[in-house]
């Protein structure tokens, strides 16, 4: 049985609703319209904050983090992050209030409104210390994993010894990866939480590639399993000349192995360090009109493993990338042409909604989410194509000036993006034109919606602005 968090309100005008949650996701509980669960927004609940509280679920499991609220959030009947009296809700956002893990049968409260947690099931194949009790898996499996996870203490992994033992059960014939058999690690490119790149040689053709090792951070059931290798092959259908090529991919023993086609010029960032921390007006427009093209392919091609309801499902009929940004843009060498490609093609995403990266929404592994729109904040699992054009229009305007398009300064970066709009960039770099200057701060438009819907539309604006 797959697990299952089921919210029950027992106090209040909407007694009786139930909200289920069975896929990793997070959502913001309060009065305005776009909360998930919604409360009344009455005289009634008016102690209650239009953005009131975050959920991060990945069931089994789920957390709760008060956004400072003027009367708090109570746990159990303990109250959890409630703000100063003389702090309004943007002063607020500078305080740092903790997260609370809760269990079956807990109460929430917020105003006149309880919410009782119930927790069905638990994560299928899950144990709290699966690297160390390896006594009930069978013999072959145990000495396999043992080679790849020897010095491992904790769940967390030892990466370094993954690399050194990876090549070692590939060349001796290990079925699971025949995919990386004769390949050569030759450096570290770049980690982050949940993964690594090496950049790597096939001894064979001499070709060199990226090897990216996915790590997850819970125990892989099988569903999560599927639900991310369907993800790897949808994304090794795209074919196109602005998004890096999927070469080959494989699992071994709870982790992920895949591979890329490398891009010699590196990523847009350290084109940036290069250039003194930003582009000219017309390097950023040439990565962001080639980027755009293959995101315009992406959002409407036809992909093996997809139907309408899926998690990464494009309005159009393709796929959502949910993660542009800078890093996720590199750049290639063509007949002596620059080349701009999009990188890592929903991948993170889909590790993400498959509850392989544990809980990432919220607390210390969560990063400042600078490219992403205030829809991607309110709905966790909300796929649209303009989230993704909103993120060029960010990954554009940080191009141009080095900075970000809101400002954080250390405040809860949740409430940031709920709160605030993006500072106009002319604030930040008063020497853009002014007709590209409009168009990137349309392109950040996210209230009450995305401004642009489709990157053909932004991308032909963007055009229009260079040519006026």
């Amino acid at each position: 049985m797959s697990a299952k968090i089921i919210l029950t309100i027992t106090e209040g005008s909407i007694k009786g609703q139930q909200f289920i949650f069975e896929e990793r996701t997070t959502c913001v509980i309060g009065r305005s319209h776009d909360c998930y669960p919604q409360l009344p927004n009455d005289r009634a609940h008016r102690t209650i904050s239009r953005y009131h509280c975050l959920l991060d679920i990945n069931p089994p499991d789920i957390r709760v983090r008060d956004f400072g609220s003027k009367n708090g959030t109570y746990i159990n009947g303990q109250k959890i992050g409630q703000r100063p009296a003389n702090q309004t809700p943007l002063q607020a956002a500078h305080l740092n209030f903790p997260e609370y893990d809760l269990s079956e049968g807990d109460e929430i409260k917020i105003g006149l409104t309880a919410i009782k947690v119930s927790i069905l099931g638990i994560r299928e194949g899950d144990r709290s210390d699966f690297f160390n009790d390896l006594g009930t898996k069978d013999e072959d499996e145990t000495i396999a994993e043992s080679k790849v996870f020897h010095g491992s203490t904790t769940a967390q992994f030892n990466q370094q010894e993954i690399v050194k033992n990876l090549q070692q059960i590939a060349n001796e014939g290990e079925p699971s990866l025949k995919a990386l058999q004769k390949y050569t690690i030759i450096k570290k490119l770049s980690s982050g939480e949940c993964s690594q790149d090496y950049l790597t040689l096939n001894e064979d053709s001499g070709e060199l590639l990226v090897l990216k090792i996915m790590l997850p951070q819970v125990r892989v059931s099988q569903r999560a399993r599927e639900m991310f290798l369907q993800q790897v092959e949808n994304t090794k259908a795209l074919d196109h000349p602005h998004i890096v090529k999927f070469k080959d991919y494989c699992y071994f023993n709870g982790t992920f192995f895949l591979t890329f086609e490398y891009c010699h010029g590196g990523t847009v960032v350290d084109l940036m360090k290069r250039g003194g921390g930003k582009l000219s007006v017309e390097q950023a427009l040439e990565i962001i009109l080639q980027a755009l093209d293959g995101l315009e392919y992406a959002h409407n091609a036809e992909v093996p493993y997809l139907k309408q309801g899926d998690t990464n499902f494009s309005e159009g009929r393709g796929l959502v990338h949910r993660d542009l940004k800078p890093h996720n843009i590199v750049l290639g060498n063509v007949r002596g042409a620059c080349v701009a490609k999009i990188a890592n093609y929903g991948l993170a995403k889909a590790f993400d909604i498959a509850g392989l990266s544990g809980q990432t929404m919220s607390g210390l592994t969560l990063g400042l989410p600078v490219f992403v729109p205030r829809q991607q904040v309110i709905s966790f699992n909300c796929m649209k194509p303009e989230m993704d054009v909103w993120a060029m229009a960010a990954t554009l305007y940080h191009m141009l000036t080095g900075a970000y398009p809101r400002d954080f300064l250390e405040r809860d970066p949740f409430l940031v993006v709920l709160q605030t709009n993006a500072v106009p960039i002319l604030e930040r770099d008063i020497s853009i034109p002014k007709r590209l200057a409009e168009v990137i701060d349309l392109g950040l438009t996210d209230t009450p919606e995305i401004y642009f819907k489709s990157s053909a539309q932004f991308k032909q604006a963007l055009l229009n602005s260079r040519s006026n």
